[in-house]
């Protein structure tokens, strides 16, 4: 009891913390417990997780989650941009990458070609079923890795957020064939496919009944964050919507892409002229990409805002392709944000109206360990992106993220990540005793 009521005191500063911090996070309290707002606590039908990394210098966000029989922890790195679900697979494996845990032995539970899922995953008909008993995939990423193996379901072991456990047998991809990409420079253990499609495992959670079909992530510029699956966390009326796009699969085709139509991109709240943006929103990458015109126009642009300012352009630096260092080596955005101006991308709302997701200095740079600034905007055309345009981890920081599938929307919402992470972990601890 002693324990407990430690526990609830811990709990409680950090919720004063956060009721104090007004400007970043409005909580109220509403009639029946809870918080409402601009986030609500949320009472069992959300499923939330510690996110773990940073855009800079780790280069990845993650999630651990426990599967198997006995539960195994396993690091999975987010991603919006894919559906299927995948850890490195002993069974046995060909080619595996560094990993951090013992590879993942597979359940005896092979998904059929017949399964609907199976089906699901291979919807363009080219795909040839090899052997009828199991469901071959292969996934590739826009870095140029890979993932090849079978699906299997397991156990997944997971917990709502008042402490309730949920043991679902979900689908999961057993990867025994991998290939790193160019960005894949960490030991993982797998893939959270973070998609709209059947197989992603907020689809299967929200076809066997557990949580709503909305899935939302805050991603702390101070590292850290939380990921959830379910719609108990926010206050939809303050949230920033936009429709989502029915375009991607031009693209992607193998592919349920979280996308949304962009009218226009602005810098200093000016026109640049570029309209009718593709945009993705992905939380797989961590910076963001424009197309080859975009790109060249705000790098045209940020350079001549630059012109006779205390910058020249860091050609030694090779962290992003774009740098420049000033008279001594930085040590933070907060010294150089004021020579850069915000960017904002215009969405529809509606028939008319428009609401804008901005992307404010230290949402697109980062200070390299060389001390130089870095755009962390690249050229998306030149990995494969086509016309695409794709927002990543360092334009998401410091924002709550909502992609709610059942209203077919996208939204946003500033908040404070760090404060929302540390109350949730806070929480998680008290329901352990």
């Amino acid at each position: 009891m002693v324990k407990m009521n430690v526990r609830l005191v811990i709990l409680l500063m950090v919720m004063s913390l956060v009721l104090g911090f007004s400007s970043a996070v409005d909580f109220r309290w509403r009639k029946g417990g809870g918080f409402s707002g601009r986030f609500t606590r949320a009472a069992g039908s959300s499923v939330v997780f510690p996110v773990h990394g940073n855009v800079y210098p780790l280069g990845y966000y993650n999630v651990t989650i426990n599967i198997g029989q006995p539960p195994r922890p396993y690091y999975l790195d987010l991603d919006t941009g894919s559906d299927l679900t995948w850890l490195q697979c002993d069974a046995p494996c060909v080619r595996c990458l560094e990993a951090p845990h013992p590879l993942y032995q597979p359940s005896n539970d092979l998904i059929p070609c017949s399964d609907p899922l199976c089906k699901a995953m291979h919807m363009n008909g080219n795909h040839r079923y090899e052997a009828p008993e199991q469901c071959d995939y292969e996934v590739e990423y826009a870095d140029g890795g890979s993932s090849l193996g079978v699906l299997v379901r397991d156990v997944f072991s997971l917990n709502y957020t008042e402490g309730l456990r949920l043991t679902p047998r979900l689908a999961l991809g057993c990867g025994y064939d991998q290939i790193p990409g160019a960005s894949s420079h960490h030991p993982l253990d797998g893939v959270l496919g973070l998609g709209r499609g059947k197989v992603s495992i907020l689809s299967q959670l929200h076809n066997q009944g557990h949580v709503k079909n909305v899935i939302g992530h805050c991603l702390s510029s101070l590292g850290g964050g939380i990921l959830f699956f379910g719609n108990d966390l926010y206050d939809s009326s303050r949230v920033s919507w936009t429709p989502m796009s029915r375009e991607n699969s031009f693209f992607f085709p193998q592919k349920t892409l979280l996308s949304c139509d962009g009218r226009e991109l602005l810098l200093g709240g000016r026109t640049t002229g570029l309209k009718n943006l593709l945009t993705i929103f992905d939380s797989g990458s961590s910076y963001t990409y424009f197309n080859s015109k975009a790109y060249q126009a705000v790098t045209y642009l940020l350079k001549r805002e630059l012109s006779g300012k205390p910058f020249k352009e860091a050609r030694d630096d090779h962290t992003l392709p774009l740098c420049w260092q000033g008279r001594r080596p930085f040590m933070s955005i907060e010294e150089v944000k004021m020579y850069f101006k915000p960017l904002a991308l215009s969405f529809k709302t509606g028939w008319r109206s428009k609401t804008l997701f901005e992307i404010p200095p230290e949402a697109y740079l980062i200070i390299s360990m060389k001390g130089n600034v870095c755009l962390g905007i690249l050229n998306g055309t030149e990995i494969g992106l086509q016309n695409l345009n794709l927002i990543g981890d360092i334009s998401m920081q410091d924002q709550m993220i909502i992609y709610d599938n059942e209203k077919q929307s996208i939204g946003w919402i500033p908040a404070d990540c760090d404060e929302l992470a540390s109350l949730q972990a806070s929480a998680a601890q008290v329901y352990e005793y």
